[in-house]
């Protein structure tokens, strides 16, 4: 599993693994946890970053249609996870 480093404007970082990825209408989507297995909290991650740029920059997606959508299509594909609101 894959561990990534989110740094905020103030400099506070957030360890986070991700659990899995989707890239809807060209945008790429990112399901990350705060605990490698077991019971966390949950993150939906969207790329920001310009289409040429060779490095992602996420941010928390914080839209809730957005959300709700995004929580549908990781919830089928990741089976073996139950989300709970």
């Amino acid at each position: 599993m894959d561990r990534i480093t989110l740094t905020s404007d103030d400099g506070e970082k957030l360890e986070l693994y991700a659990l899995e990825s989707t890239r809807l209408g060209g945008v790429d989507y990112l399901l990350a946890s705060d605990v490698e297995t077991g019971d966390g909290e949950c993150y939906i991650l969207k790329d920001v970053a310009p289409a040429d740029s060779a490095d992602a920059v996420y941010e928390m997606v914080d839209d809730e249609r957005e959300l709700d959508y995004l929580l549908n299509i990781f919830s089928e594909l990741v089976e073996d996870v139950d989300f709970e609101f």
